[in-house]
């Protein structure tokens, strides 16, 4: 039987709502949904590339805590309310993905809230990193 690990950012929502930022289960790290709100502050910027490398921030620190790292990232959902804004998040999306490369798909919905112009999802598989044995990942 897998093991479950339940992990918190300390925002907010996630008591409101009633779920948690990470969740492990055996060798999987689920990260739901993050923006670009700095936990610590409550601030969020107005910009999008911010919002992104902020949102990257968060994602890298719930993975951190699961044992794992964005390199062990092999599936990532970008949900943007403007489409349009999409191409200004690649230079962020690069940096943070770019020798990654997983999996990914983008979403154009509405957000929670009018300031949010991001959330990004991913999942990891702890050791993903290093590959199989075969030397796959």
């Amino acid at each position: 039987m897998a093991t479950h690990k339940l992990i918190s950012s300390g925002s907010a929502f996630e008591a409101k709502i009633g779920y948690s930022r990470a969740v492990v289960s055996g060798d999987m790290v689920f990260v739901s949904g993050c923006t670009g709100y700095d936990y610590k502050t409550g601030a969020i910027s107005d910009d999008v590339a911010e919002q992104t490398e902020q949102t990257m921030q968060n994602i890298a620190a719930a993975l951190a805590e699961a044992g794992a790292g964005v390199a062990d990232v092999v599936r990532v959902r970008y949900i943007l309310p403007d489409r349009r804004d999409f191409e200004k998040t690649w230079p962020v999306l690069q940096k943070w993905f770019g020798g990654v490369r997983p999996a990914a798909t983008m979403i154009q919905a509405g957000l929670m809230e009018e300031v949010m112009k991001i959330e990004i999802e991913v999942t990891a598989k702890n050791g993903a990193a290093a590959g199989d044995e075969k030397g796959l990942l």
